[in-house]
C-alpha cells in the first residue's frame, strides 16, 4: 500500500489506494462482541479505526487501539479484533484477491469454525 497525503487550499487528503485490486469496508462491531480469531490466504487487510477504543490482536501480540489509530494485517496471519463497552467502526481495505471464503477461523465464539 502505497499511502499519499496532499494538501490544498481547502485542506488535504491521504490517498490509500491508487489504481490497485482492493475491497473497502466499514465493519462496524457491537460492545463487548469480536470477530472469529482468524486469517487469510489471499489478502492483506489494513485498519484505519473511526470511533471508540478496541482491543486488536495481531500474531501473538495484543493491544488497545483508539480512532485514528492504524494497523497492518499481512496474509497469513492471525488476527482479530474486539469492541470494548461501546461498538467500534473500522475502515478495512483489502489488498489482493478477496473472497468472504477466504477466512480461515481458528476460533468463534458464535460456532462458526
Amino acid at each position: 500500500m502505497k499511502r499519499q497525503k496532499e494538501v490544498r487550499p481547502w485542506g488535504q487528503f491521504e490517498r490509500f489506494t491508487l489504481n490497485e485490486i482492493s475491497t473497502v469496508k466499514i465493519i462496524t462491531v457491537k460492545p463487548r462482541q469480536k470477530l472469529s480469531v482468524q486469517y487469510h490466504r489471499k489478502r492483506e487487510e489494513f485498519w484505519k479505526f473511526l470511533d471508540n477504543p478496541a482491543k486488536v490482536t495481531i500474531g501473538k501480540k495484543v493491544f488497545r487501539v483508539k480512532q485514528g489509530d492504524e494497523v497492518v494485517i499481512p496474509k497469513n496471519t492471525v488476527h482479530s479484533v474486539e469492541a470494548l463497552s461501546k461498538p467500534v467502526r473500522f475502515l478495512e481495505i483489502a489488498f489482493g484477491k478477496f473472497s468472504e471464503n477466504d477466512i480461515v477461523r481458528l476460533e468463534d465464539k458464535y460456532g462458526r469454525v
